[in-house]
């Protein structure tokens, strides 16, 4: 990103500089597709994945939108009239559910499903999902943020008409996120004034953000191998919380989940609380969806999945790249030491 603020030129001019500045985001742009296996010259790039959700659900001119219950909010506000896919207790999206949505009227419609949700890790059935859709001549959008970089994504196999991907996700620049836009449809775009990133995100590209993009797509595409030993870290810390509390919720556990992800309930104790306290002892977690402009709120997700009373003590521990044992066990004594004062102050209340 630094060798790449160095490219002055705007990439839309045409002297040297600016062509310089265009080589280097559509070399970047091939980077970023290949990650996902899609053809580069289908790839947006965007502010985020807020954004490319945007394009993607009020863009694609769909008269009936679907989209499960546990999307991201960029997903479910950018059409609050879409219908509410439901999903199982286990937070898998309801295929049969889908399928009878789908059959009520003949309307043209996009069906929006995300491939691994943020908060629970629960990896979503799209190629179902797709399946069913082109049965009744539905598009398909999936949010991959979530996936992207920490399992294999291709693009043919997935069989969606749009992908959302974001930097940020995978160890690049906040502000940056692509849309991938399949061969059958061509969406409208939300804002004018341009004719960059074929017309649908018009303004000057952020070129710096768009390079960090690509090198960490390119680092991300060989860390994919990894996310096994993050999976087994992951489980061993799910054990210890179970043994500690064996009536603590871990949600998703028995449907395949991303390696890095657990989503658990302390009994008893606020997330809120359980936020402030491990934050003092070091381990950053979150509680519902960590972009929710700081706000500690009971999650959409858990209420989605039929566990609203317990979502208010629910909190998300996610592992990065450089997660080691350590860590786990740190985040594991932490845990502990939260979860014994609040059963000490219990015990002086009931006093």
């Amino acid at each position: 990103m630094a060798a790449a603020l160095g490219a002055l030129g705007n990439p839309s001019s045409v002297h040297r500089f600016g062509r310089a500045a265009r080589k280097l985001i559509e070399d970047s742009r091939t980077g970023v597709a290949a990650l996902v296996g899609a053809a580069p010259d289908r790839l947006v790039f965007t502010s985020g994945g807020t954004e490319a959700n945007n394009i993607a659900i009020m863009g694609a001119g769909r008269g009936r939108v679907l989209v499960s219950a546990i999307e991201h909010d960029s997903v479910l506000q950018a059409n609050p009239a879409a219908e509410r896919v439901p999903v199982g207790r286990d937070g898998v999206v309801d295929l049969e559910a889908l399928d009878r949505m789908l059959d009520v009227e003949s309307v043209p419609a996009l069906v929006s499903v995300m491939l691994a949700n943020n908060e629970t890790g629960v990896v979503q059935p799209i190629a179902e999902v797709v399946a069913i859709a082109r049965s009744r001549a539905a598009l398909v959008h999936c949010d991959a943020v979530q996936a992207c970089g920490r399992m294999q994504i291709d693009l043919a196999a997935l069989g969606v008409d749009l992908l959302t991907l974001s930097a940020h996700k995978i160890g690049g620049p906040a502000g940056i996120g692509a849309l991938v836009v399949g061969e059958r449809i061509d969406p409208q775009p939300l804002t004018i004034g341009g004719g960059q990133e074929r017309g649908l995100r018009p303004g000057t590209e952020n070129v710096a953000g768009i390079a960090g993009f690509a090198a960490a797509a390119r680092i991300a595409a060989t860390a994919i191998a990894d996310h096994g030993r993050l999976g087994a870290l992951r489980d061993r810390f799910e054990r210890a919380i179970s043994g500690t509390a064996p009536d603590a919720i871990i949600f998703g556990q028995g449907a395949p989940r991303l390696d890095n992800t657990s989503c658990v309930t302390m009994p008893g104790v606020a997330a809120e609380t359980q936020v402030m306290a491990l934050d003092l002892a070091g381990v950053a977690v979150s509680a519902g969806a960590a972009c929710s402009s700081g706000k500690v709120a009971p999650s959409h997700v858990l209420a989605a999945m039929g566990a609203a009373a317990a979502a208010g003590e629910a909190i998300r521990v996610s592992l990065g790249w450089t997660s080691v044992d350590a860590d786990i066990d740190h985040a594991i004594t932490a845990w502990r030491a939260v979860h014994a004062r609040a059963g000490s102050a219990a015990a002086r209340t009931a006093a």
